[in-house]
C-alpha cells in the first residue's frame, strides 16, 4: 500500500539534523512552492476542469489562495521564527525566559477533493516555513488533479523534504497508522474521526478541517438585491462544494418573499435561463455524491418544495442552483451536509429565533448574519459558537490569510492560515535562563524561612 522509499527516518533526518531549522532553508522551500506556482498554472487550470468542470476563475481562485498564503509566509517568516521573550517573575529572577518555535518533524497532509490543489498545498506551505518535512495525500476523488501534484512535487523537492502518495482510502488508512509528527486532514467528519482513532495509536497530534451544515440568517436590514446576489455565489462555487459555502438559509418571514425573488433574479443572470448549459457552473464530483444529491432533490420535487431551479444532467454531473422551501430542520435535507448547489429555506420569526435554530445543530465551521444592527451581530456572536463569523457576505473570510480558518467541535480542530498555520506545525518550547552567581539558600533544605515571609515573597 505504502511506497517503500516512504521511510519517515528519512524524512525526519533533515529536520533532527538541524538541516531545516534555518531560515533561509526554509525560505528556499517557499521559493520552490512560488515556482511550481508560477510555472504550472495553465496545468492546474486544466486538472481543476478535467476533475470538478470548474471554470478558469473559480479555478484561478484556488491558485490566488495560495498565492496570498505564501506572500504573507514570506513575509513574515522572519518575525514569526523570532523566540518570543516572556517575563520572569521576581521569585525567579534573575533569568531570561522565552518561547521557541521548533519544527515538529514529518507531517502528514491529507487533502480534501473540492479543492484538490490549493487545500493539499496550502497546508504544506505553513509546514515547510515551520522548517518540517512532508507526505502529502492528495484525493483519489480528483484524480487528474492529484496525478499532477504527483508530478510537479518531485520536480521542486527532493524526496527527503516533500513525497506524494496517491491511492484510495485504502492508503490513507495506512498512511495515518504510520507514527508522523503531525496529521493534518481535510474532510468530512465521518473519516475525521477514522482520522483521530488512528493518530491515537501513537498519540499523534491532528489538525481536522471538517465542515457542517453552516447557516445563513437574513434579517431586517439588509439589503435583499446583494444579499441575494452573495448569497446565490457562494452556493454555485465549485457547485455548492464548498466547506463554508452557505448551507441553509433561515429568513425573517417578512422578508421571504421579496428575497427569494431577488435569489431566483441573481440564478438567472449568474447562470443564464438555462444554467445546465452554463460554463460558470462546475459539475459534481463524481456519481456517488450526484445521486446523493439527486435523491435530495427527488424528494424536495415529490414534496412540491422546489421554488426556484431543480434541472439536473447526469450525463454531466450537472444540478442548477435550486431554492427548496422547508418547513423545519426535521427535513432530510437538514440531516447532514449538502455539499451541492441545494438551498434549503426556512422562515423564522426574528433573530432570536434564527439563533435558537443554530444552536440546535451541531457547531458549524462558518456562520453568516445579513442585516442587522451592531447590537444584533454582537449578540450572535456572543450567544453562538462557530468556525467563522461573517456579516453581510459569505465565503470571503477564508481569503484572509491573517485570519485563523478552523472549525470548532464537529467542525473540526485546530486551525492554520498565516500565524495560527506556522504555529500548528510548530513545537512551542519553553526555555529559561538562569546564572550561577545568585544562588539563595532559603530555596533549599532544611527550610526555616518564616511561611508569612514566604508567601509575600511569593506573591
Amino acid at each position: 500500500m505504502i511506497p517503500e522509499n516512504l521511510l519517515l527516518d528519512e524524512l525526519r533526518k533533515p529536520v533532527i539534523s538541524g538541516l531545516t531549522r534555518p531560515k533561509h532553508w526554509r525560505r528556499q522551500q517557499l521559493n520552490q512552492i512560488e515556482a511550481l506556482l508560477k510555472e504550472h498554472q495553465d496545468d492546474v487550470l486544466n486538472a481543476l476542469a478535467a476533475d470538478l468542470g470548474k471554470p478558469p476563475t473559480e479555478a484561478l481562485f484556488e491558485l490566488i489562495a495560495l498565492g496570498q498564503e505564501l506572500k504573507l509566509a514570506q513575509r513574515q517568516l522572519s518575525h514569526w521564527m523570532q523566540p518570543r521573550r516572556v517575563p520572569v517573575p521576581l521569585a525567579h529572577s534573575p533569568g531570561q525566559a522565552q518561547v521557541m518555535l521548533e519544527p515538529l518533524g514529518c507531517v502528514l497532509i491529507i487533502g480534501p477533493w473540492n479543492y484538490p490543489f490549493s487545500l493539499t498545498l496550502q497546508p504544506l506551505i505553513s509546514a515547510l516555513a515551520a522548517g518540517n518535512t512532508a507526505v502529502l495525500k492528495p484525493s483519489e476523488n480528483a484524480p487528474n488533479t492529484s496525478g499532477l501534484i504527483a508530478k510537479l512535487i518531485p520536480q521542486y523537492f527532493p524526496e527527503n523534504v516533500v513525497q506524494v502518495v496517491q491511492g484510495d482510502g485504502a492508503v490513507a488508512a495506512a498512511l495515518i497508522k504510520q507514527p508522523f509528527d503531525h496529521i493534518f486532514f481535510t474532510g468530512s467528519g465521518a473519516i475525521g474521526q477514522k482520522v483521530m482513532a488512528a493518530a491515537a495509536e501513537h498519540l499523534t497530534p491532528i489538525t481536522l478541517e471538517l465542515g457542517g451544515k453552516s447557516p445563513a440568517i437574513v434579517i431586517d436590514g439588509a439589503d435583499l438585491e446583494v444579499t441575494a446576489r452573495r448569497l446565490i455565489w457562494g452556493k454555485g462555487l465549485n457547485a455548492g462544494q464548498t466547506c463554508i459555502a452557505p448551507d441553509h438559509l433561515l429568513v425573517q418571514q417578512q422578508l421571504k418573499q421579496p428575497l427569494l425573488k431577488a435569489m431566483t433574479v441573481a440564478i438567472a443572470e449568474f447562470y443564464g435561463a438555462d444554467p445546465l448549459q452554463s460554463p460558470h457552473l462546475a459539475q459534481i464530483v463524481n456519481d456517488r455524491h450526484f445521486q446523493r444529491l439527486q435523491h435530495l432533490l427527488d424528494h424536495a420535487r415529490d414534496q412540491g418544495k422546489i421554488i426556484s431551479g431543480g434541472q439536473v444532467d447526469a450525463s454531466q454531473r450537472r444540478i442548477a442552483p435550486t431554492l427548496i422551501d422547508i418547513d423545519s430542520r426535521n427535513n432530510p435535507l437538514m440531516e447532514e451536509e449538502l455539499f451541492g448547489p441545494l438551498l434549503p429555506i426556512i422562515s423564522v420569526s426574528n433573530l432570536d429565533a434564527a439563533l435558537t435554530e443554530v444552536r440546535q445543530q451541531p457547531k458549524p465551521l462558518a456562520l453568516y448574519l445579513f442585516g442587522g444592527s451592531h447590537a444584533e451581530q454582537q449578540k450572535l456572536l456572543e450567544t453562538t459558537s462557530s468556525g467563522g463569523v461573517c456579516f453581510n457576505d459569505v465565503v470571503m473570510q477564508a481569503g484572509i490569510a491573517e485570519l485563523p480558518f478552523g472549525g470548532v467541535g464537529p467542525s473540526g480542530m485546530g486551525r492554520y492560515h498565516g500565524l495560527a498555520g506556522f504555529e500548528t506545525f510548530s513545537h512551542q518550547k519553553s526555555v529559561l535562563r538562569r546564572p550561577f552567581w545568585l544562588d539563595l539558600k532559603l530555596r533549599y533544605p532544611p527550610y526555616k524561612t518564616n511561611l508569612a515571609l514566604l508567601k509575600r515573597l511569593l506573591g
